[in-house]
């Protein structure tokens, strides 16, 4: 049986960690020939070795850093197929006790760098009639929590961006989706219920707050992104996907 992303070229930005080094070796899994791109060289290059894939060293909020990630990909591979915008950080504050600076920082990583990394492969796609893009959103993209500000506003326009685009595109031939996560396990995560003086009991909690009684798992956020740019879902386009284990349709009082 043919691997679903045979032959397929992908940059995956982020992916030295959490849901896209998950990605990265879903693709590498099904055939595709994968282009680790993250800040963090020492993950990088661990991801890159244990999947024999490629890493090139990128801040994505840097043009420079994208333009060469982009030329040294199609350099190597010839095109690129596939874009996975899933670098970004949370950014979360008190909206009147945040400082200007991180909403710049957080507007510069989680939205403007994710339009900076699809213009900057839009010409190999247009030129080759092909290509699917796929943004790495979240749930705060279309539900608020207090004092998450200003990352949801970042996410609403991911989302956006992803609309937008894709109806832009369609024509050409290039699909842009996202897809959002809830809670996921990843090191994030695990980090963040560490803070707290019972760990375990804070994961709990967590856990409880979705109907599956569980939080989700990095590979379930990456097969969804292999059957996006594979060739299943040619008439998918700028949509978005929740993966969240139905907690956003949950009423709360």
């Amino acid at each position: 049986m043919t691997a679903r992303l045979q032959d397929k070229v992908a940059i995956i930005t982020g992916a030295g960690q959490g849901i896209g080094e998950a990605i990265a070796e879903a693709f590498v899994g099904q055939g595709a020939d994968v282009v680790i791109a993250d800040r963090n060289e020492a993950n990088g290059s661990r991801v890159a070795a244990r999947l024999d894939a490629t890493f090139i060293r990128t801040d994505v909020t840097c043009q420079a850093d994208i333009e060469q990630l982009v030329a040294a990909t199609i350099e190597r591979f010839g095109r690129v197929d596939v874009l996975i915008n899933n670098a970004g950080a949370n950014v979360f504050h008190v909206p009147h006790e945040m400082p200007r600076s991180e909403w710049a920082h957080c507007m510069a990583l989680d939205l403007e760098a994710c339009w900076a990394m699809i213009e900057a492969v839009l010409p190999n796609m247009r030129c080759r009639g092909a290509g699917s893009v796929i943004n790495i959103a979240s749930t705060h993209g279309f539900q608020i929590i207090p004092h998450t500000f200003p990352y949801p506003v970042a996410k609403h326009g991911l989302i956006g961006m992803t609309r937008a685009l894709g109806v832009e595109y369609a024509a050409e031939g290039i699909r842009v989706n996202a897809i959002s996560p809830g809670y996921i396990d990843t090191q994030i995560a695990r980090d963040y219920w560490a803070g707290f003086d019972d760990p375990a009991a804070e994961r709990s909690k967590a856990e409880k707050l979705h109907p599956p009684q569980r939080v989700g798992r990095p590979e379930e956020v990456a097969m969804t992104a292999v059957f996006l740019a594979s060739d299943e879902a040619p008439f998918i386009n700028a949509e978005n996907i929740v993966i969240d284990g139905g907690r956003s349709c949950l009423y709360h009082e």
